[in-house]
């Protein structure tokens, strides 16, 4: 048995009242405390266009993170490819791989991260929007990395600058891609928990052994809320359940308070989407955490757990952290 490795995914999270500086504030506070309580690697995700979330430039934030931290590594969950010209990203990230050498995470999604309007609003151009698009766009990224097939156009930094390049998902076409190009995976389990199983077996079963790995690699993202007891942390995860059901619904919002969350007056169907949306997940004291991550190794056989945590206050959030790290995760191991 050999211990699996435990890292961390934020989205810098905009609480009611709060602004996007002191959310990415908070998001540095926490990537300096997860470094010292031991986590592996912390990342952070593109989204747009949402009240709630402040990640909207990866690159900027992890090289704000990457200069206040300095042994954990730090990446991307993920650059959403067709909102970028692979260029771009190879520029940036070649940069901060050149800066911070063997410290950084590329991980590369497909779909924008947002509303079609604001995905063009991005990209400026539908060209590059499409799915379709996306395994010639990831082969022009790895090959400003590598420069294998020569071009008139060279990434300064990048070429000879490449950072570690995961495929993340939420269904079966990153699993399957990242298994047919020997690059690491990482799935989305904290919003797709259905699709879990499935993709993952798609990416082992399609694995082909590359120059980034002899045998597959899978990390799993789960949403975790960690408190003293589980009613406590019940009560700590309410407007994480809010603010996903509001999105969903086209209405989205800050992050409101636990106690406006426990108020809000959710109909039957909400309500039931909002648990729904808590299957699979992680929530409760240690000992119940520890049960709930266990249960999730054992069904995946992932390589390494990535922790998601959306509380309204962010000395919550670090507390979560902590106490995973000092009362779960010894705990957690899988075969190796």
């Amino acid at each position: 048995m050999i211990d699996v490795p435990l890292s961390v995914l934020d989205l810098a999270p905009v609480a009611a009242g709060a602004t996007a500086g002191e959310a990415l504030r908070h998001t540095t506070e926490l990537a300096r405390r997860t470094e010292e309580l031991g986590y592996h690697r912390f990342w952070v995700a593109e989204h747009h266009n949402m009240p709630a979330i402040a990640s909207s430039a990866p690159a900027v934030l992890l090289a704000h993170l990457a200069a206040n931290t300095s042994t954990i590594r730090l990446g991307s969950g993920g650059v959403m490819l067709p909102n970028h010209a692979p260029l771009v990203v190879a520029e940036q990230f070649g940069t901060l791989e050149a800066l911070h050498p063997g410290r950084i995470d590329l991980g590369i999604g497909r779909a924008p991260g947002t509303d079609q309007m604001t995905a063009l609003a991005l990209r400026r151009t539908m060209e590059g929007l499409s799915a379709e698009h996306f395994p010639r766009e990831l082969a022009d990224l790895m090959n400003y990395f590598s420069g294998e097939e020569p071009g008139p156009i060279t990434a300064t930094p990048g070429k000879g600058q490449s950072p570690a390049i995961w495929l993340l998902g939420s269904s079966g076409f990153s699993a399957q891609l990242a298994g047919l190009l020997g690059l690491p995976f990482s799935f989305a389990h904290h919003f797709s928990a259905q699709n879990t199983l499935p993709a993952l077996a798609l990416y082992r079963q399609n694995f082909r052994p590359s120059r980034w790995l002899e045998k597959p690699y899978a990390m799993v993202a789960v949403n975790a809320v960690c408190a003293e007891t589980d009613e406590r942390a019940e009560w700590l995860a309410g407007p994480a359940g809010l603010s996903f059901l509001k999105l969903r619904s086209g209405r989205p919002e800050p992050l409101a308070t636990p106690e406006e969350a426990a108020a809000y007056p959710y109909t039957e169907l909400e309500r039931e989407f909002v648990v729904q949306r808590r299957e699979g997940q992680a929530t409760g004291s240690p000992e119940t955490v520890a049960r709930q991550l266990g249960d999730l190794l054992a069904r995946t056989g992932a390589d390494e757990l990535m922790l998601t945590t959306m509380v309204y206050d962010v000395a919550d959030r670090v507390r979560s952290f902590g106490l995973i790290a000092e009362k779960v995760a010894g705990g957690l191991t899988r075969n190796a």
